[in-house]
């Protein structure tokens, strides 16, 4: 399993894995994108570069959303796939390349307004990574 959504009363929530931090990135990734668009109508067109650095792997995933909110908002623009490297120097920096294209308010199916750190965890779970997300709407 890549992602699973979480019931939640206002928000939407949801927990992503994987094996590493570079899959557990991708899967974020993927469960944001499937959150707010309907990807089988999204056109697949473009592709965007997202490089962040954190600390700790918290803090990685919580910029990494960050920017792809950013993106969603500024730009109208939402990915199918998702390709991130992630390198261990002097902290953390993960970088990607996301491909998709514009949104239109017909795809959109609800519009995040912030990636919140209530309940925000990355933590290891019998060797792979678990994170636990929460995005205002």
């Amino acid at each position: 399993m890549r992602y699973r959504f979480v019931d939640h009363t206002a928000d939407i929530a949801f927990e992503a894995y994987g094996s590493n931090l570079k899959e557990l990135i991708e899967n974020a990734t993927l469960a944001f994108y499937e959150a707010f668009v309907d990807l089988s109508r999204l056109k697949v067109d473009t592709e965007r570069s997202l490089k962040v650095k954190a600390d700790s792997p918290d803090y990685l995933l919580f910029n990494w959303l960050n920017e792809l909110l950013f993106m969603f908002e500024t730009d109208f623009f939402a990915g199918k796939d998702v390709n991130v490297e992630v390198v261990e120097n002097e902290g953390l920096r993960a970088e990607g390349i996301i491909k998709g294209g514009n949104i239109n308010p017909e795809i959109v199916k609800t519009e995040p307004k912030a990636i919140t750190f209530h309940k925000f965890k990355v933590e290891q779970k019998y060797g792979n990574w678990v994170a636990f997300v929460i995005i205002d709407i």
